[in-house]
């Protein structure tokens, strides 16, 4: 296609993607609705039947995107992601839910709604309202706390160096702790220290300056997702010999291709949240292809925000109630099955979404697989309590291999059945395909700029 950059967008903003633009209009038009019903309802069953058609409405509107990439992506962060963050706000179920902050603006409650986003407190010098005058202060009670447990060397007001040691307080006391006039912080030495919002548990456990490792994380972030850039580019190249690879090759690069696909899309989440708000996205990560166990790899490692939606909506009401009828002991397994059996039906929405095809029920079986292994696992590491243990590199090879020959036995036969593969590769295609014509349209917009 040739043309201005005017004709160019429109034609490209046709389609899916003006159905793309009115889905996510409806869903953020819903999550105002929802937020300012939690103001007015009480928790508990009154709020959660003004939040029901909202919840309804969330599983029917991926239904109306046929791309992969948008649909997936969309029935992913809206059918999962927000209703289980909808439902802990309607039983406001546990003092950390994300949705549960009373001071909550709008703009932020509709991110934290349906992304994985983490706030990180950015406080000014000058507070605009008593709200965030608390914080403010909240926020240099747990400073000054940090500063006393690490028994820094400050100065006075006089500018005079003095040590001013004080003795190691508890979590409670250290909040509470008044300081003699002599000894406090000076309003100049907090500010050039600004760090994140911490715990009592986290205040003596924290080392070093959060600002510096944020900045250290990004940066090394940045060059992580710049590799993961290349090889992703490089696996679609791939693609184009596939009749020429091993069936089981191409399989393996299809567990790379995932991988890379969700962490590209995330750090694009992540690099728009953070521009637009100055919000830090949870990370999601952690090198799963070094995982030394199952439990390390589905606990700590892979998709870390279904972890923390799964733990407080289904782990722990399942461990609660199981420790009433068979004890702490065995609590855990029947909280483990749970857990993953509700993980495997929500995969099995989004490969419905994406291929509209009655589910085989195979990625159901192939969480309740690993469920029942991470189980087996957990039970083992009790028995022999840390007696035994396997060499690191052998425990990555078998966990990453076990995940990926069940992978191939249950999870991509679904996946190909649906074309998911296929779908993607013609939405690269169309990517392409815009990239030249907006590179064209650019190119027609400079010759005509200088009147050639």
């Amino acid at each position: 296609m040739e043309g201005d950059m005017k004709s160019v967008m429109k034609h490209w903003m046709e389609g899916e993607i003006a159905v793309f633009i009115k889905v996510w209009f409806s869903i953020y038009l819903s999550l105002s609705y929802c937020f300012f019903a939690a103001k007015m309802a009480p928790v508990g069953l009154p709020r959660l039947l003004l939040f029901l058609p909202v919840i309804s409405l969330f599983l029917l509107l991926p239904l109306a995107l046929h791309s992969v990439h948008l649909c997936g992506t969309t029935a992913f962060f809206i059918s999962w992601l927000a209703n289980f963050k909808l439902l802990m706000l309607a039983f406001n179920h546990g003092a950390a839910g994300p949705l549960s902050l009373p001071s909550l603006s709008l703009p932020r409650f509709l991110l934290l709604a349906c992304l994985p986003i983490k706030i990180h407190q950015k406080h000014s010098q000058h507070s605009s309202n008593n709200t965030h005058s608390a914080q403010q202060d909240s926020h240099q009670y747990r400073q000054l706390s940090w500063f006393l447990n690490g028994r820094l060397l400050i100065k006075t007001q006089d500018h005079r160096a003095q040590k001013h040691e004080t003795p190691i307080l508890s979590p409670n006391k250290l909040l509470n702790h008044k300081v003699k006039t002599q000894d406090r912080v000076p309003t100049d030495t907090i500010q050039k220290h600004q760090t994140l919002m911490l715990s009592p548990n986290e205040l003596l456990n924290h080392g070093e300056k959060p600002s510096v490792e944020i900045s250290e994380n990004r940066q090394k972030s940045g060059v992580s997702y710049a590799v993961k850039a290349v090889m992703m580019g490089l696996i679609i190249r791939i693609y184009d010999y596939s009749d020429r690879i091993n069936p089981t090759v191409i399989l393996i690069i299809y567990c790379l291709h995932i991988y890379l696909c969700l962490e590209i899309i995330l750090a694009i989440v992540a690099a728009l949240a953070r521009a637009v708000l100055g919000l830090e996205l949870e990370p999601q990560f952690n090198e799963p292809y070094l995982s030394a166990s199952l439990q390390d790899f589905w606990g700590r490692r892979w998709n870390l925000m279904v972890n923390r939606i799964l733990r407080p909506t289904v782990y722990n009401p399942v461990l609660g109630v199981s420790a009433k009828y068979l004890g702490r002991k065995w609590a855990t397994f029947p909280a483990v099955m749970a857990t993953f059996f509700v993980s495997g039906l929500m995969h099995e929405l989004i490969f419905f979404y994406l291929g509209r095809a009655r589910p085989t029920w195979e990625i159901t079986w192939f969480f309740l697989l690993h469920g029942a292994c991470v189980a087996v696992e957990v039970a083992v590491k009790k028995a022999l309590r840390g007696r035994c243990r396997l060499p690191g590199m052998l425990g990555t090879i078998l966990t990453v291999g076990f995940v990926m020959l069940t992978g191939f036995w249950l999870f991509f036969p679904q996946l190909l059945r649906c074309e998911a593969d296929v779908k993607a590769f013609a939405e690269y295609a169309a990517l392409g395909a815009f990239v030249k014509d907006v590179g064209r349209a650019l190119t027609l917009g400079a010759r005509s700029a200088l009147g050639l």
